[in-house]
């Protein structure tokens, strides 16, 4: 069975509009997947990036544009400034972990939770109630977001030291078995495509 590492960001807004489209895909596809959340701020120190209110004017209007227009394509509701970004990634991601080696849930509705209480409700995905309120959402036991810290903690810095070393610069960013890499959103049919065999 084919295999894909998916790293990602609870945080990015690239990850939320993806919209469920990765899931699809690897599920057409009979594609195994190992969700690898990280910290993107890190990971943009570790290979080059700037953050959103470091980077030149041009390029942080042109974002927006990109958000804009992206999340228009996919019909899902979205705020260019949401009043709980940035925030720490850290808790979040740890509840993807715990969920992963607790299985009985829905990763990718898990995921997809977290980006749009980011980017939609304007709710702070670092804040208890509203990991324990996601993880019940996708199927989970919210007393997950209690559980294995140590190991989430552990798994959660591993997954950034991966990625730096597997050449991971953003987010989403999908990692075949056979070592072909598709960075952002934008990048799922060409994603699809390869799976297919036709690139």
């Amino acid at each position: 069975m084919a295999h894909i590492d998916y790293f990602f960001a609870t945080v990015s807004p690239f990850t939320y509009l993806t919209d469920g489209r990765f899931e699809e895909i690897a599920a057409r596809h009979g594609v195994s997947v190992t969700y690898k959340p990280l910290d993107i701020f890190a990971l943009f120190g570790r290979t080059g990036g700037v953050p959103v209110k470091d980077r030149h004017p041009a390029r942080q209007d042109y974002r927006l544009q990109e958000l804009r227009r992206a999340a228009k394509k996919t019909g899902l509701p979205f705020n260019l400034k949401p009043a709980f970004f940035p925030t720490n990634p850290a808790p979040s991601g740890y509840a993807v972990i715990a969920a992963q080696n607790a299985d009985g849930g829905d990763l990718g509705k898990l995921v997809a939770a977290f980006g749009r209480c980011c980017w939609a409700d304007e709710k702070n995905i670092a804040d208890d109630d509203v990991i324990r309120a996601c993880l019940e959402e996708a199927g989970f036991d919210p007393a997950l977001a209690d559980k294995g810290f140590l190991e989430g903690a552990e798994t959660f810095a591993a997954n950034l030291e991966e990625a730096v070393n597997r050449g991971v610069f953003g987010a989403p960013f999908y990692i075949t078995d056979t070592d072909e890499r598709f960075w952002g959103q934008d990048r799922l049919a060409d994603l699809d495509l390869h799976l297919a065999g036709k690139l």
